[in-house]
């Protein structure tokens, strides 16, 4: 029999954890029945006492023999998740699936279609890692900005130049799924467990390429350097065809994971009138710590023990709200612009995480009804601010900097205290309040002064705040109903950038979720 136990806590000195977490299972269990096997299910750290930070476990033990009363030691009947695959369709598809953007929904699309022998063709209008890798690094290092080839557009989509976080606030039991194959095509076997599992930017690109070439060996078809530059539409209303770099293809089924900056797709899907809404996103800065001091407001003594300490804070305005975002525990902040004359800032982190800043974005929500009534405004207020970004840092991609002490005192900075910023190719000191909205103003200010109450290294006014952070979330969504746009048949919007995920896990659920709507439709 196989059975869970939840709330076994250990320290995080204990150097058997395991030895530690099955002397605690047998004594719980009072001897009951041998165990034959012992699998982590859950691996959390309690940190709320600072001179006891413990591991907290929920495990499963296998037993030869039933346990009697199993409720009665805090067991319950463990059941194995597997994925269910859903029945295929009745409608023939005469064209294989395509599939356009290979970031997470795209890549979970084209692996469950491969998967069921549908043979997709996946197009990306970026590189495939490694080329694009060099792309990204020339622009790090001298500005040369390839608009096909950087942070946001190529294979692996904009994740892949970032921690790697796994985590997600939805339920779904397809994240187990998503994390399984991760861990089979080369994660740590720990994303299987942490609760705040992650793989690092390095892990995360060998992990893309052997999905890809997974895929191409279940029939699967890659284009790269592929830009989609419009959808065709037949007199019924359904889909025809794409034209890619000029040529048009004909296309029967395509799945829409383009990522949340490919504007240019929505706006292509506007001048189409393919139904698109605005929705709420999310704007701010960077800011970035000492790691050491964010791992002793976090763990205190116990700190030596754990890897890099995260966090996650929020402050509730009256009219706005401050929160952390992707936090990159020993990471650097990044350029991750992709149109000419922009400066955009996000986090990455190598797996070690073994960097001497923690940075995190800090973010202000953006409603609807805070911009005119145009479809694509959310989308155009981005670029502004952006360019903005660009203007006051110098205009060579260089970021504007200034220091939490300075911003909280409404002046520009002139020199840099213990924390050294890791963007490049170069920063430019700058006064944020002589150039972002009130709105966004208001809530920092706020929202700071809060966070330094709750976390003793949001005291430092050494730490440094980049911008600008526009690409959290999609300010559009494309409309869909049972995962199909409902105003052009074959159209099967997913992922971030079709405004239904907000990172690497919940866009790739629903990349699988797109997949399945398409098998249950088509054979």
């Amino acid at each position: 029999m196989q059975y869970r136990i939840a709330g076994l806590s250990v320290p995080v000195s204990e150097t058997d954890q395991k030895g530690r977490i099955k002397e605690k299972v047998i004594k719980k269990i009072k001897n009951k029945a041998k165990i034959d096997s012992l699998l982590i299910v859950k691996r959390s750290i309690d940190a709320r006492k600072k001179n006891n930070v413990l591991y907290v476990y929920t495990v499963d033990i296998q037993t030869a023999v039933p346990i009697k009363n199993h409720n009665k030691y805090g067991l319950t009947v463990a059941e194995r998740y597997q994925y269910q695959e859903v029945k295929s369709g009745t409608e023939k598809i005469n064209h294989r699936p395509v599939i356009c953007g290979f970031g997470p929904a795209g890549i979970f699309a084209a692996l469950i279609l491969a998967q069921r022998g549908y043979r997709p063709v996946v197009i990306e209008r970026g590189k495939k890692i490694a080329e694009r890798s060099k792309d990204v690094n020339a622009f790090w290092k001298n500005g040369a900005l390839n608009p096909e080839s950087n942070v946001q557009f190529g294979e692996g989509g904009a994740g892949t130049f970032s921690d790697g976080k796994l985590t997600t606030q939805i339920k779904n039991p397809r994240i187990k799924k998503v994390l399984e194959t991760f861990a089979d095509f080369g994660a740590p076997e720990e994303v299987l467990y942490d609760s705040k599992p992650h793989i690092g930017t390095d892990v995360l690109r060998n992990v893309i390429t052997n999905i890809r070439k997974k895929i191409e060996e279940l029939g699967g078809e890659f284009h790269f350097e592929s830009k989609m530059e419009t959808i065709n539409i037949s007199s019924d209303g359904s889909i025809s065809g794409i034209t890619v770099n000029g040529r048009e293809h004909p296309v029967e089924v395509l799945i829409l994971a383009p990522g949340n900056s490919a504007r240019d797709v929505f706006e292509m899907l506007a001048r189409k009138k393919i139904a698109i809404e605005k929705k709420p996103f999310a704007a701010g800065l960077r800011i970035e710590h000492l790691q050491k001091d964010v791992n002793a407001s976090q763990y205190g003594d116990f700190a030596k023990f754990l890897g890099a300490a995260d966090y996650k804070l929020s402050f509730h305005g009256i009219n706005k709200t401050l929160y952390t975002f992707c936090m990159c525990p020993g990471g650097i902040v990044i350029n991750a612009a992709s149109e000419p004359d922009t400066v955009v800032t996000n986090g990455m982190s190598y797996h070690s995480r073994a960097g001497t800043n923690a940075n995190s974005a800090i973010l202000v929500n953006i409603n609807p009804e805070d911009l005119p009534e145009d479809v694509l405004s959310g989308m155009k207020w981005q670029r502004s601010i952006e360019q903005m970004a660009f203007a006051i840092g110098g205009n060579n991609y260089s970021a504007p900097v200034q220091l939490v002490s300075d911003f909280l005192s409404r002046k520009k900075t002139n020199c840099l205290g213990k924390v050294k910023p890791s963007f490049t190719p170069d920063i430019t000191f700058v006064d944020f309040n002589q150039h972002l909205p009130g709105f966004m103003l208001e809530a920092l200010h706020q929202g700071l002064h809060d966070f330094a109450k709750k976390m003793p290294a949001f005291k430092d006014g050494d730490a440094v705040l980049t911008g600008i952070e526009t690409r959290s979330s999609c300010p559009i969504r494309i409309l869909r109903k049972d995962g199909e746009s409902p105003v052009l048949k074959g159209l099967f919007p997913a992922g971030e950038g079709a405004g239904y995920a907000g990172g690497i896990v919940s866009a790739a659920v629903d990349g699988i979720t797109a997949a399945e709507e398409v098998i249950k439709r088509y054979y």
